[in-house]
């Protein structure tokens, strides 16, 4: 399969990308976009605050890069991992295997500025070693991994200002960001998970306690955190208490009194208000909540501060 027309040079500038992710409003990104051996290359500049809609399915990977970005509500799904409503994700990374649905939506607090990086699965399997490929790759959201980062960025910058006698650089970066990613989701993903068993990787960390406080107000099973971790659920609750010094859903009900906190520090703020806010049906489990917690209730609280 084609990702796109190349020249006989095997690298290409291209107006468009076959396939490649659809944008709701066309008309206020700008696209540059490059094309080579199977794998493919765009920058994608929002250049309005209006609320755009991101949509990808297709039989080839997608590895999304964001440069920049902050966003006033939206949410994010990749077919097989939690939807998160991560407001600020800048510089972070996002992988969608082959098949995989792909669904985003965004109203815009600063400017969005991304990158997509397409790969032909046969093209990729070429690139790595046969015990690595014939591994399943697997989704990931919102990750961060700093090697895949320093790749992404140099391709970037020869999409933006092409040169004619880059074509052997910019398919040497190709394949190292290819082989890279391969070995973060089929190798060194696998080592990692053996290692941590006296507790959570840095970016299983990062990502839980992002994924947790934006969602306070929901009440996360455990078999979705396990699931963003990507270990069992026995296992996740070992690591989780070695990393955070405390079990999952106590930490989440501690992270959740700590929003309370700041919400009952505003004097207009009312304590059933707060507390609905925060997921309780009424204000009696909110106040039994907060006060098993804190030793107060939330009126007692807001009353000390003043």
């Amino acid at each position: 399969m084609r990702l796109a027309e190349t020249s006989r040079d095997g690298l290409a500038a291209v107006a468009t990308i076959h396939p490649a992710v659809e944008v709701s409003r066309p008309d206020v990104v700008r696209r540059r976009a490059m094309a080579w051996n199977g794998m493919a290359a765009e920058s994608v500049q929002c250049t309005s605050r209006e609320r755009l809609e991101y949509r990808f399915r297709a039989p080839v990977h997608l590895l999304v890069a964001y440069e920049e970005g902050e966003r006033h509500d939206g949410e994010t799904l990749v077919e097989g991992l939690p939807r998160s409503r991560l407001k600020n994700f800048a510089r972070k990374l996002a992988f969608v295997p082959a098949g995989h649905e792909y669904r985003e939506w965004i109203e815009p607090r600063t400017r969005i500025r991304r990158l997509h990086f397409y790969f032909d699965p046969a093209a990729l399997k070429r690139h790595a070693q046969l015990n690595v490929a014939r591994k399943s790759l697997v989704p990931r959201l919102f990750f961060e991994d700093a090697t895949l980062w320093h790749t992404a960025v140099k391709l970037r910058n020869l999409i933006e200002s092409p040169v004619s006698d880059d074509r052997l650089y910019f398919e040497a970066l190709g394949v190292v960001l290819a082989v890279e990613l391969l070995r973060l989701n089929c190798g060194a993903f696998e080592i990692e998970r053996v290692q941590v068993r006296g507790g959570l990787a840095a970016w299983q960390e990062r990502m839980l306690a992002d994924y947790i406080e934006q969602h306070l107000a929901e009440r996360i099973p455990l078999g979705t955190l396990a699931e963003l971790a990507g270990l069992s659920p026995s296992h996740f609750c070992r690591a989780f208490k070695q990393s955070f010094g405390m079990p999952p859903h106590r930490y989440q009900t501690e992270q959740r009194m700590e929003r309370a906190k700041e919400l009952l520090a505003a004097p207009a703020s009312s304590v059933t208000d707060i507390g609905l806010t925060m997921g309780f049906r009424d204000t009696s489990a909110f106040s039994a909540a907060f006060r098993k917690t804190t030793g107060f209730t939330p009126t007692g609280y807001q009353r000390n501060l003043g």
